[in-house]
């Protein structure tokens, strides 16, 4: 699938979450003993984004020969060999020239070899650098016209990254297996394809050889699995949407599957043989979760290619209608309360996370890594969402409220664009807690679901930027809220409320304090039960009250700021 230019959606707009803890199963943030309340601690990226390398660069960057044509379909069609730890086979290409033009960009870890590239029986010439591939065509391809290349690779993937890119592990039992999970490092770490967020292909098929006795899981429908006669099988899945490159997996191993249906929606289950009992009373959450997300932004979206959940060694990631699992078949995350305020224990974090990125992530998709909030700030509001469709509202504001402390306020979550940016967490729980505050500016919930429903149907299956998450906002509140997502995605800092008591008797003054220009919100203040709303902008302005300085309250369960009261 294209990126849809922004421009083409000037009146309304905006694609795997990497929970964040290590490739060890630990959160990213310092963990704190039960009884206490955690402490800030400032993840690494949160302080500094790391320096792009080469390939980051030529990666990100959404150059003449990506911007000349369209994905329109792969075939990735491979064989695995968990004994010598490689990979051969080949990624069938067809794409649409969007102009005139004899070279195209494609990517391959350079670990890979790159045994030929053929247009029809024809050989391709190619050059390197770094991971880029640059595939030179001998006559000028047309514009409008549509061509397929058969890319030819072999090799040992190497593992890198937090989840290992690709991993070739022996499960509790001593059996293979082989799982992947690179959203960080790029899909172009184990197969050929154009290694960005731009563009998706409209549809997909999966074919993996493996050696006879294990089972492959990937995306998409089961399509059948062929007895190839020499020792391997091959299973076959068809995707009939569009497809992150990331969210392309394999899950290899010594599977046990089972079964269930959501009304038309297929459900199925692979875990290893020792946990199938102990799987079923956890992975029965996801009835609930698909339901309560239907509830607020309609049916889920890849009910052709059905909902899997299949078990891994790492936490979770979610890749598209194969979401993996790792988090112990407890609930929390990882056995602990992820948020520390008693709401997470009720549910499993990584089933109602993970699964939260169909929506957002696979469905709404972000057409640069800079615009990763997308993905991640709105899956964790979706959290949210969640809670209040079990619990309720306080409880899902409670739940909420457990985020501010992971925030650190550093840097900006929107990073540079076209450099494959390094992100900071900041984007998972400070862009929740934005879009609460968003609700609260909106502050009436039927218009607020009415935009929830409207805005995912809007971009569905397309790829958009934050600056169309704003101009679909603006136009359907009637609302300026471009100062409001500015000062949450692009600044360091959140907006801080400043109150001057002690001008008049029975008087505060009061204004934002914001490094966005033209920067107001409302908030309310006062106390719980009785909160008044008031219009700040960043100059100062009197309201009357008879709440002395130490009475005076403002509604942080609503509104993410800062208050300096003087």
């Amino acid at each position: 699938m294209h990126f849809v230019p922004r421009f083409a959606l000037a009146f309304g707009l905006i694609p795997a979450l990497f929970c964040p803890i290590d490739s060890q199963g630990q959160q990213s943030s310092i963990p704190q003993k039960s009884d206490e309340k955690p402490k800030p601690q400032v993840r690494p990226n949160d302080a500094g984004a790391a320096i792009p390398t080469r390939f980051d660069l030529l990666r990100g960057i959404y150059g003449p020969f990506r911007a000349n044509n369209d994905l329109l379909y792969y075939h990735l069609d491979i064989r695995v060999d968990p004994e010598t730890k490689t990979i051969r086979g080949k990624n069938t290409i067809r794409f649409r020239m969007l102009r005139e033009g004899n070279r195209i960009q494609l990517d391959l870890d350079e670990a890979l070899s790159i045994d030929k590239i053929l247009l029809g029986s024809e050989t391709l010439k190619f050059e390197r650098d770094t991971g880029a591939v640059f595939i030179d065509f001998p006559r000028t391809l047309r514009g409008g016209q549509v061509y397929s290349i058969e890319f030819y690779y072999s090799g040992q993937p190497k593992e890198t990254g937090r989840f290992g890119g690709i991993t070739f592990k022996k499960d509790p039992a001593g059996r293979t297996w082989i799982n992947t999970a690179c959203e960080e490092t790029g899909a172009s770490i184990w197969w050929p394809n154009k290694d960005q967020w731009r563009d998706e292909v409209e549809s997909m098929d999966i074919s993996v050889a493996v050696p006879n006795g294990l089972t492959d899981v990937s995306n998409g429908h089961f399509v059948g699995k062929t007895d190839l006669d020499d020792g391997y099988t091959r299973w076959d899945w068809h995707v009939s949407y569009p497809i992150n490159n990331y969210d392309v997996s394999l899950n290899i191993g010594k599977y046990e599957h089972y079964s269930d249906k959501l009304g038309d929606v297929p459900l199925d289950f692979y875990v290893l043989p020792e946990d199938l009992e102990r799987s079923k009373p956890q992975f029965a959450q996801a009835k609930g979760m698909i339901e309560a997300y239907q509830h607020y932004f309609g049916p889920y979206p890849f009910a052709k290619d059905g909902y899997k959940l299949v078990q891994a060694p790492y936490s979770g990631m979610e890749h598209q209608s194969a979401v993996t699992y790792g988090n112990l078949f407890k609930n929390g995350y990882l056995g602990r309360d992820w948020t520390g305020v008693g709401i997470s224990p009720r549910f499993d974090f990584i089933i109602i996370h993970e699964s939260g990125h169909e929506w957002f992530g696979n469905a709404v998709s972000a057409a640069d890594h800079a615009d990763m909030w997308i993905h991640e700030g709105w899956t964790t509001y979706l959290e949210s969402l969640y809670v209040e469709y079990r619990w309720g509202k306080d409880d899902a504001l409670k739940y909420l409220s457990g985020y501010r402390p992971k925030v650190h306020n550093l840097r900006p979550i929107v990073a540079e664009r076209e450099v494959n940016a390094d992100l900071t967490e900041d984007q998972y729980f400070k862009g929740a807690l934005m879009l609460n505050t968003l609700r609260s500016v909106v502050n009436d919930d039927a218009k607020w679901w009415t935009l929830l429903r409207g805005f995912y149907g809007e971009f569905k299956y397309k790829n958009i930027l934050t600056e169309d998450v704003i101009a679909y906002f603006n136009l359907h509140t009637g609302m300026n809220l471009t100062p409001v997502f500015n000062q949450y995605l692009r600044r360091a800092a959140i907006p801080r409320l400043e109150l001057l008591f002690g001008e008049a008797p029975g008087t505060v003054m009061y204004k934002w304090d914001a490094d966005e220009q033209n920067f107001a919100m409302p908030v309310r203040v006062g106390k719980p039960g009785k909160w008044q709303t008031i219009q700040p902008t960043t100059k100062w302005q009197t309201m009357k009250t008879r709440l002395p300085k130490d009475e005076l309250q403002v509604d942080l369960d609503h509104f993410y700021v800062d208050v300096n009261s003087r």
